[in-house]
């Protein structure tokens, strides 16, 4: 039903809903929050200025390779403390990549480009990293109720009359973790997006950039990041937890628009 909404009536569904905090400090601004033309022209703008930044090219990897950089010094300076559940999650591929693609070598961005050719080079372990984040991003469900939507015109939808300037949440949390696409969907598990031969499988059920004329415009962007934060992190420190594994709980701390992730005692140990 949300991709029938967001998707196949993309139009109808394409306003955005009222955010009171975000009209009250963008005043009708930004590409989040604004409606109508001035929308078109912010959001044409964003996609032009973000292909012609380089995404997907080597001037934006290596701006991101930057930032890896100060992240990988910011571990280096409170291990042992507190840290986000989404490296806790990403423990299960760091040896994977370690072993096979880094070998133990320096974080550089010849490196990290030289890594990436390494896993094109082999598929499982390339597969296995991408379904490992994938299911991060499944998992974690961040904006469960989704960024709310308005009807831009009148819309029949689901047996019901919706009119025109209506407010729509899409629940995306309600495709993340629907049982019926995603089995035992409070389980971590990387293998839902492998399939039998360990090849990289994409879910339609995967929304986690929402879908349709408000989908993020920088879900390119975000998915190169992911990727080079991830293999950066895990290149230089191996992520141990301090408690029984049984004894974590991974369900958010608390949960309205968005999910807050509890606070974890981890210890990043460099890698010799």
């Amino acid at each position: 039903m949300v991709k029938k909404a967001l998707i196949d009536n993309k139009d109808a569904f394409r306003g955005r809903g009222r955010m009171p905090l975000s009209e009250h400090v963008l005043k009708g601004y930004g590409i989040t929050g604004s409606n109508g033309e001035r929308w078109k022209q912010m959001r044409r703008f964003a996609l032009t200025t973000l292909r012609n930044f380089g995404m997907g090219k080597r001037s934006i990897e290596e701006r991101i390779q930057e930032e890896a950089q100060f992240l990988v010094e910011e571990f280096s300076k409170t291990e042992g403390k507190l840290f986000d559940p989404t490296f806790l999650l990403g423990c299960a591929v760091s040896n994977i990549i370690c072993s096979v693609v880094f070998a133990g070598t320096e974080t550089t961005s010849t490196t990290l480009r030289y890594g990436f050719l390494t896993l094109l080079k082999y598929p499982q372990i390339q597969a296995y990293t991408e379904a490992v984040i994938y299911e991060i991003q499944r998992f974690s469900d961040i904006i469960p109720t989704g960024l709310p939507h308005c009807t831009t015109e009148d819309v029949s939808f689901g047996g019901y009359t919706i009119p025109k300037g209506t407010d729509v949440f899409p629940l995306l949390t309600t495709v993340l973790k629907d049982p019926e696409q995603f089995p035992e969907p409070e389980l971590f598990s990387p293998d839902r997006f492998l399939d039998d031969k360990g090849a990289v499988k994409r879910h339609a059920a995967l929304l986690p950039f929402s879908a349709g004329r408000r989908i993020c415009p920088g879900e390119g962007l975000a998915r190169m990041e992911l990727f080079l934060f991830l293999t950066t992190l895990l290149q230089k420190f191996t992520l141990t937890t301090v408690v029984p594994t049984d004894d974590i709980d991974l369900r958010p701390e608390f949960s309205s628009t968005g999910h807050l992730p509890r606070y974890y005692k981890m210890s990043a140990v460099p890698r010799h």
